[in-house]
Order: C-alpha cells, then sequence, then structure tokens
C-alpha cells in the first residue's frame, strides 16, 4: 500500500509540472491558447483516471504552485478553477462505483457513477469557474464592446464606405456581450469533454483504467434535470446586466452537454448503416463552417435525455 500511494503521489507531481508547463505554454502562444489549456486537464484526468484521487490531488496541488512561482497568482487561479478542478472532479467521479444490487441491479455487479451526470458535472464546473475568473478579473460589457470596435474598425479599413450607423453598432454590442459568454462557456465544455475522452482512451489502453470502457453512442445522454437549468438560464438572459450573462454562460455550457448528447444520439442511431460514414462527416463539417446545424444536434439532445449506467462483475476491476 506504502508503495502504491508513493507511486501515485509521484505520478501525480508529474503529472502536475506537465500541466503547469503546458499552461505556461499556452500564456506565451497565443495562436495555440485554447488547445494547450484544454491539454492542459489531460495530464490530471490521466493521473486521476489511472492512480486515484491522491495522484489527482498532487498534480493540482503542483500545477498549481508552480503557476503561483512561475506566472503569477491570477494565472494560477484561472487554470485552477477552469482546467485543473474540473480535471480532477471528472476522474474522480468517473473512478466512482457501488453495488449495483443497491440501485435496484443484479447482484455480484458494480455500477459506475452515470457518464450523463458525469457531464452534467462538467457543464456546471465549467460555469462556476467561468463566473469566479470573470468576478475576479471584473468582466463586465465593456470587454464585448471594446472587440466589436474593433471587428468594425477592421471592417472599414477592407471596406472604406461601411458607415454602420449608432443604432446598428449598439444592437450589435448588446448580442455580442452575450454570444461572447455563450460561446466561450460550450467551447470550453467541448474542449474539456474531449480531453476526458481522450484520457479514458489512453488509461485503457495502458491497463490502469478502473472504470470499464463505454459505449459512448449509447451511453452519453445528459440527466433530464439539466433541462431546467439550461431553461433557467435562458430566462436569465432577458434580465439584462450580469445576470444576462450569467445566464448566456449557463445556457452555452449546458448546451454543450445537450449538443455533445445529440451527436452521440445520432451516432447510435446511424449505427449499422452502410452510408453512416459519410453522413457523419458532413454533419461535423456542416456544424463547423455553418454552425446553424448545430441546432438540430442540440434539440435532439434535449429530447433524448436518460440515465445508462455501466455495470462490471464485482471483482473485476
Amino acid at each position: 500500500m506504502k508503495n502504491w500511494n508513493r507511486t501515485s503521489l509521484l505520478t501525480g507531481v508529474l503529472a502536475g509540472i506537465t500541466a503547469a508547463l503546458l499552461s505556461m505554454g499556452a500564456n506565451t502562444q497565443s495562436s495555440l491558447a485554447i488547445v494547450l489549456y484544454a491539454a492542459s486537464a489531460l495530464p490530471i484526468l490521466i493521473a486521476g483516471l489511472g492512480w486515484g484521487n491522491a495522484a489527482a490531488i498532487a498534480a493540482i496541488v503542483v500545477a498549481g504552485g508552480a503557476a503561483v512561482a512561475l506566472v503569477s497568482p491570477y494565472f494560477a487561479l484561472l487554470i485552477v478553477v477552469v482546467t485543473l478542478v474540473p480535471a480532477g472532479w471528472l476522474s474522480h467521479l468517473s473512478n466512482l462505483a457501488r453495488p449495483a444490487s443497491e440501485l435496484g441491479g443484479p447482484e455480484g455487479s458494480l455500477a459506475w457513477y452515470p457518464l450523463s451526470d458525469i457531464l452534467v458535472h462538467l457543464a456546471g464546473l465549467v460555469t462556476v469557474g467561468m463566473v469566479i475568473v470573470g468576478y475576479i478579473v471584473g468582466y463586465d460589457s465593456s470587454v464585448s464592446d471594446i472587440m466589436v470596435d474593433m471587428v468594425i474598425e477592421a471592417v472599414k479599413a477592407q471596406e472604406p464606405l461601411y458607415n454602420p450607423d449608432a443604432a446598428a453598432i449598439a444592437q450589435l454590442k448588446s448580442i455580442f456581450t452575450l454570444a461572447l459568454p455563450l460561446v466561450q462557456g460550450a467551447i470550453w465544455v467541448l474542449m474539456l469533454f474531449a480531453a476526458y475522452y481522450l484520457a479514458t482512451r489512453i488509461v485503457q489502453l495502458s491497463g490502469k483504467a478502473l472504470r470499464p470502457r463505454e459505449d459512448v453512442p449509447s451511453s452519453l445522454r445528459m440527466h433530464r434535470n439539466a433541462i431546467f437549468v439550461f431553461l433557467g438560464g435562458l430566462a436569465l438572459t432577458f434580465f439584462g446586466g450580469a445576470p444576462a450573462v450569467i445566464g448566456a454562460l449557463v445556457c452555452g455550457t449546458f448546451g454543450a452537454g445537450f449538443l455533445l448528447s445529440g451527436f452521440a444520439s445520432f451516432h447510435f442511431r446511424t449505427r449499422g448503416k452502410s452510408w453512416r460514414l459519410p453522413v457523419l462527416w458532413i454533419a461535423y463539417l456542416s456544424v463547423f463552417v455553418f454552425t446553424i446545424p448545430a441546432f438540430f444536434f442540440l434539440l435532439s439532445g434535449l429530447i433524448d435525455t436518460r440515465r445508462a449506467i455501466a455495470l462490471t462483475p464485482t471483482g473485476k476491476n
């Protein structure tokens, strides 16, 4: 047991150093910043999924401490609440299991924490993390206003005749004030889930995985109660000010969860079809290029909500 704990802590320390280096790389390479920030969650997830909570906690502490010492406390806070803690918590939830008989399942089996609930936790953690960071840095509508002004100036440089009136600019700024947190929240949930999915595959290939491999297309759905959170966020967007910004953020984070659920459902429903591969490619490309088709998958995720629980024989893991 002592050797195992020592190995877990050492793995966590190495994972924390790797995560800190990736985060600092994102701080200097603006063109790849979002990818490197999301990638910094990968070492934490691998450590937690393969070596348990001790490894994940050690990785978070080491990465946060390195960020404080080498960059700044604000930078450390950013990566801890938005990336490292969500990654550590996801790995913890993923390793949770209980006797299936406690849930009305068969004797001699373990029931693992549902993937649907893990996805809901991810959306909630990203929401809380971004609210904390926004409060500390003093995020308000002026940030989006500056970005809109920059875009308008860039367009004017290309098209000198372009001269929108003040009313159109004000309307654009009000829309962008809500669109910015919505898009940021959605992208971050998608990126962190991609890191989680990749980490589970890496740990399974290494033979260290505690959780069994799941059929993601059939099990990745959102919990039905998440619909009320999404609708609550949508209602907040009509209040204006900080509540509207938070509501847009909630719509983005939980909407991304339903979007992932919709894609998983689409994968499941097309399984076994001869035309499946080209249709999947067209679906992903259409969402990436045109964005609007994403509403179809979002609606699909909102309609198809359930909890699928993975079972394994007791003692297998």
